[in-house]
């Protein structure tokens, strides 16, 4: 894996962390084939129960690394170098983060913005520096949206209020963020990594079944109707309510003691 890109896994938690902080985490392609490949890694992995998503430096991710994107803009066939990166990197990180049956914590430390933007809105939460903006950026360079934002952004803060922010680009700060979804917490920035490792580290101790079940039913239901999230609903708690960490929540409860979860 390229050091752009690093990968520690302990007690249930794998951590992913974005390291080109020179660039602000901009993605070239080394990133992003190492990126794609971490959360792989990450998602099929047994033994990790929840990811936390990372950025070294000031910014979490600034998108696209453009000064690359123009040397395929530069080449004969436009269409097949410099955008194939969306079907071959983008898309497959950003469904890989939001599809794992597992949860996903982005730690944003700064500016997020485009595909840096769209990772961290795929991840299930989010914990902001105070610091930390987000910007959508895509038509201000002449693009339309990648990285699953026309599908998680309108979900996060609305259909009207996506398309502006997408049709318009523009800062949003932390505060911001948290008023409209982006951030579903927000702290010093000095107390970030402490914060964000804490979240991640708690759901890597929880039922990953029912976590699991519960990312499902949520893409289920953004999309489908009452009686069909319904009738899958029912599905999935018959496997969460099969699994042995029910078992042992419900005998710890009546042992009036508190649960230890396996993930199984």
């Amino acid at each position: 894996m390229a050091d752009t890109v690093l990968y520690e896994a302990t007690d249930g938690l794998a951590t992913v962390t974005l390291n080109r902080p020179e660039a602000l985490n901009a993605l070239n392609l080394p990133t992003k084939e190492a990126l794609l490949a971490a959360v792989r890694r990450a998602a099929g992995d047994p033994g990790v129960r929840a990811v936390l998503l990372a950025a070294n430096g000031r910014a979490f991710c600034v998108g696209q690394d453009l000064a690359e994107h123009a040397d395929a803009l530069a080449g004969e066939r436009v269409a097949d170098a410099a955008m194939r990166t969306v079907a071959e990197h983008y898309g497959p990180i950003a469904r890989t983060l939001a599809e794992m049956p597992k949860p996903v914590v982005a730690a944003v430390n700064g500016p997020a913005a485009g595909a840096g933007l769209g990772f961290a809105l795929a991840a299930d939460y989010r914990v902001v520096a105070a610091g930390a903006s987000f910007n959508t950026a895509f038509t201000a360079i002449g693009l339309t949206a990648d990285s699953g934002l026309s599908w998680t952004l309108p979900r996060v803060v609305g259909p009207a209020r996506a398309a502006d922010l997408l049709l318009f680009p523009r800062r949003v700060d932390a505060a911001e963020a948290e008023r409209l979804g982006i951030a579903q917490r927000v702290v010093p920035d000095a107390e970030l990594p402490a914060a964000a490792r804490e979240v991640a580290a708690r759901l890597a101790a929880g039922p990953t079944v029912a976590y699991a079940a519960l990312k499902e039913a949520l893409a289920f239901a953004a999309e489908h109707s009452l009686a069909a999230t319904l009738d899958l609903e029912s599905r999935l708690q018959t496997t969460a309510g099969s699994s042995a960490d029910h078992r042992a929540a419900v005998a710890a409860f009546l042992a009036k003691e508190r649960p230890t979860f396996d993930g199984r």
